[in-house]
């Protein structure tokens, strides 16, 4: 067994657990269930935590160049080691990015624009339950249910920041700063897109342009070449 095809066998089966997970964990800060609800979602969180867990391990011990490896997933390696930490256990949602990234049958910026909207849509979903999560019942915290949650890691990831929420506890600035570094990766993103797509533009008019004069000077050429045979056939009378 290959690392390769460990990965092709696992990720869409993982990214599907990761969605499982992001479910259950929405429904217990949303919902906020008790009694068996509640210890039933916190059991199948951990039984898909070890599964995690498990496919780090294999990845790393299947993994040709160990050390390479290990560097490139120190992400992985947090949201593994970090269960402790409740509201940043969501962030093994976003590892499921991986497969949109790597989705084939569409073209570059297809996919670069399809990966960009739903690392949006799902950091600031994620974002706002792990900030609700760590800041809900903190004493003096002013982010108190899911729409302050929202609007709060909107203006964050954004970078405008308004001030009207912050989060006071640790693990809430923690979030805090993903968030902020995720913005900015996203504005950086949106921002090349955007500069591929013009440069493409202009310069599909520069070529439909030159095409269009190069056909020009064709067509002058083949005239100039039929006026020169017509006065090739005129034979000028010689003088007695």
């Amino acid at each position: 067994m290959t690392l390769k095809k460990w990965e092709s066998i696992t990720e869409w089966p993982l990214t599907v657990l990761s969605f499982l997970f992001l479910i259950m964990y929405a429904w217990q800060i949303l919902a906020q269930p008790i009694g068996v609800w509640n210890d039933l979602a916190e059991w199948s969180m951990n039984a898909l935590w070890v599964v995690f867990g498990v496919d780090y391990l294999l990845s790393l011990l299947l993994a040709e160049k160990k050390w390479d490896w290990f560097v490139h997933h120190l992400f992985d390696l947090i949201i593994v080691v970090l269960p402790m930490v409740r509201p940043l256990r969501v962030l093994r949602v976003l590892t499921a990015l991986n497969a949109l990234h790597r989705t084939s049958g569409m073209a570059l910026r297809g996919r670069i624009t399809m990966y960009a909207a739903a690392s949006v849509v799902l950091i600031v979903f994620i974002g706002a339950l792990a900030v609700l999560d760590a800041e809900r019942y903190a004493p003096g915290a002013s982010i108190r249910n899911f729409g302050q949650a929202l609007w709060w890691t909107f203006v964050t990831i954004t970078t405008v920041g308004y001030g009207d929420y912050s989060p006071i506890t640790g693990t809430g600035r923690v979030i805090a700063f993903v968030l902020m570094l995720g913005g900015i990766a996203l504005i950086g993103v949106v921002t090349a897109t955007l500069a591929s797509w013009i440069v493409d533009e202009v310069g599909a008019e520069e070529k439909k342009e030159t095409q269009i004069t190069r056909e020009q000077v064709e067509l002058v050429s083949q005239r100039l070449e039929r006026i020169e045979r017509k006065l090739d056939d005129i034979k000028i009378p010689k003088q007695s």
